[in-house]
């Protein structure tokens, strides 16, 4: 296992001469020896991309990639000892599970008593131990995808594992008995696991730490918590969450924040949001609250729809020119289409932007992990 140390920028083009020109716009990141990571974005972001060069499939255009503070940018994926699960399954139709379980070992001559109880052992993890016997080509899609994360997983030496969509092709029912089991095998193995996926619930619920990327840029990093109460940009209050962040526009009036015309109590330093004069307010789904007419602080609204959707009510509403996203407590009525209702969206749980990126310094804070966009 390493430590992993990226200070970079890749273009696969020859001369590049602006941000667009980039798949990886300059970053400084680390991943710490024994953690477990998730990049996490749209297709065409960089995450991919991102992976190839932490493996050495591909060589950065630009910077370095240190394990252990050793430069490996040059390296090969052998020379670097990495062990790389890919979004289909590959492994040999022809062996056995053991077989292809234990390849990876026999290759770098590893005896033969310590092949058969690290196979055993993963196949265990795996809940395969029924099936080592069987040759590969008789079994499900998904089953020869568990046998590509145990032939990255059974190497004790490897200095990191990557995933690269490795639930792809796994039943939608199954997923979360991996995403179990991985998280499982991380605790129990304390290997160096970088995850790559464009769905939020398999980052989230895999991963100590989720690097979100858009459009070639590492826009924050932090855990699932950090990520939903605290995005620190735009795209992630709006990437992150089902539905994603409300924004709206916003200005300071002098005293306080003004949104839709009328006055909100903001908590916490404001000399920033007075500095910037206009803004954009962020606030999630979950935390804007049905009031009374006429509540302070709160905005008036009307309804363009509610929806039951089992566990709470979904409404939309219009706020000026604006849409306004609200979960609501199930117990409820339900609005109809057109009646006038009051939203509070202040609250400890309130965002400021400018830019897209936050303008209220919180408790998490970026830097620690060395993100440089």
């Amino acid at each position: 296992m390493a430590r992993i140390d990226l200070d970079l920028a890749h273009s696969y083009r020859a001369n590049p001469q602006s941000d667009e020109d980039y798949a990886l716009l300059p970053l400084k990141m680390s991943f710490r020896d024994g953690g477990a990571y998730a990049l996490l974005g749209p297709s065409g972001c960089g995450k991919s991309t991102m992976l190839n060069i932490i493996s050495g499939l591909v060589a950065p255009s630009h910077g370095t990639v240190k394990f252990d503070g050793q430069d490996v940018s040059r390296k090969s994926p052998q020379e670097r000892n990495i062990a790389q699960v890919f979004q289909f399954p590959v492994i040999y139709d022809t062996m056995t599970v053991a077989d292809n379980l234990a390849f990876p070992l026999r290759n770098r001559g590893v005896a033969a008593s310590k092949i058969k109880q690290r196979v055993g052992h993963i196949a265990e993890m795996l809940e395969m131990s029924g099936q080592l016997n069987q040759r590969a080509a008789n079994l499900s899609a998904d089953a020869k995808q568990k046998i590509s994360l145990g032939r990255g997983l059974v190497r004790e030496d490897v200095s990191a594992v990557l995933f690269d969509e490795p639930l792809t092709v796994i039943d939608p029912h199954l997923k979360w008995q991996l995403r179990r089991k991985l998280k499982q095998i991380h605790h129990e193995l304390k290997l160096t696991l970088i995850y790559v996926t464009h769905d939020q619930v398999e980052a989230l619920t895999f991963a100590e730490e989720v690097v979100v990327m858009t459009r070639g840029r590492a826009v924050q990093v932090g855990s699932a918590d950090e990520l939903f109460e605290r995005p620190q940009h735009t795209f992630v209050g709006h990437f992150i969450g089902s539905p994603g962040m409300n924004f709206l526009p916003a200005r300071w009036n002098g005293h306080t924040v003004e949104v839709a015309g009328r006055p909100i109590e903001v908590r916490g330093p404001t000399a920033a949001l007075a500095a910037a004069g206009e803004f954009t307010l962020g606030v999630r789904p979950e935390y804007v609250k049905l009031v009374r007419e006429g509540t302070p602080g709160a905005v008036p609204a009307e309804v363009v729809q509610a929806q039951d959707i089992g566990t709470y009510w979904l409404l939309n509403a219009r706020c000026g020119n604006e849409t306004v996203r609200a979960r609501l407590s199930p117990e409820g009525r339900l609005l109809q289409k057109g009646e006038p209702v009051w939203l509070q969206l202040s609250g400890s749980h309130t965002c400021f932007y400018g830019k897209d990126q936050s303008l209220i310094a919180s408790g998490s804070d970026p830097k620690r992990h060395e993100v440089a966009a």
